[in-house]
């Protein structure tokens, strides 16, 4: 019988650790993928303290890349040697109304890469055939700068230290407000809003005010689940502010924006740990002092 090491918390709240698992081949449509990394966000250390619900036991990890070691019947895209990666949106069903308009990661029964099922904090994963991305001033921000930056935005990185000023400016920021210091809802207005505001800090008292600093029509995009958040209805009917989520993207909106990056020269800065180090990773993944996001290599 193979095993293989993968890391798997018991219970809500409790430290995870590495176990021996015995590995399964792919059933139908699905395949099953030899971890080479994957990334530790902070909805992993949200799911260990059980946030996400009863899911345990249950291996985290929804940001894996590997390669197909072997596929099940009627998988039709992918080839044993493929590399690719398992992201957020991990199964559809293919028949309810968002589906039918191309909204895989909002299906009625969508299910989520290590939530639903395990994920990639293992050296072995089972995927869906349909839940993987082809080619697969924090996490999320240093990319969104580089981002906005490539596709000819002006951009503001607004961020509580100017630890961080240099460095957003080296990856396309053409203005920082350091919040420590300036107002950054005063700051904005005096350049005349923004159109777009990503929030993508963990902090409802942060994302709250964010509504004021957008111009007449503009659009507050927040991609940190954080629960209840107060905002000024005034603001948004006076000025038609709108206020916007997004949960993932599906299989093809991955490989589009990695597409991207790798012809625009986006980069993806990490810190790496081993597999074995993997509470310790989701600890500095939490404390607000990684740079910018971490990494299991298997």
């Amino acid at each position: 019988m193979l095993k293989y090491r993968s890391i798997l918390p018991l219970s809500k709240g409790t430290p995870i650790s590495i176990k021996q698992v015995e590995l399964k081949q792919p059933g139908p449509k699905r395949v099953l993928i030899k971890v080479l990394a994957c990334g530790v966000c902070h909805t992993d250390s949200f799911e260990q303290h059980g946030f996400l619900g009863d899911v345990f036991p249950r291996v985290p990890g929804h940001e894996l890349i590997g390669d197909i070691v072997a596929v099940g019947e009627g998988v039709t895209r992918l080839s044993i040697g493929d590399r690719v990666g398992g992201p957020w949106h991990g199964e559809h069903d293919g028949t309810c109304r968002q589906c039918m308009r191309s909204q895989f990661q909002i299906c009625d029964v969508k299910k989520v890469n290590g939530v639903s099922h395990d994920g990639g904090y293992a050296e072995y994963v089972l995927l869906q055939e349909e839940g993987h991305a082809q080619d697969g001033v924090g996490g999320l921000g240093h990319l969104a700068i580089q981002y906005a930056n490539k596709m000819g935005c002006h951009v503001v990185a607004i961020s509580s230290g100017g630890s961080k000023r240099d460095f957003a400016k080296q990856l396309g920021a053409h203005a920082d407000i350091d919040t420590r210091k300036e107002d950054a809802i005063a700051k904005l207005k005096e350049i005349g809003g923004a159109a777009l505001i990503v929030a993508t800090a963990p902090n409802p008292k942060a994302i709250s005010p964010l509504v004021g600093g957008l111009q007449a029509g503009g659009k507050l995009l927040v991609l940190a689940p954080v629960g209840p958040v107060e905002f000024d209805t005034g603001a948004l009917v006076s000025l038609g502010l709108s206020i916007h989520g997004w949960p993932s993207g599906h299989a093809l909106d991955w490989e589009e924006a990695i597409k991207f990056a790798q012809e625009h020269g986006v980069k993806c800065m990490v810190e790496t740990f081993s597999l074995d180090d993997a509470q310790k990773a989701l600890d500095h993944c939490t404390s607000g002092n990684l740079r910018f996001r971490a990494v299991l290599l298997m």
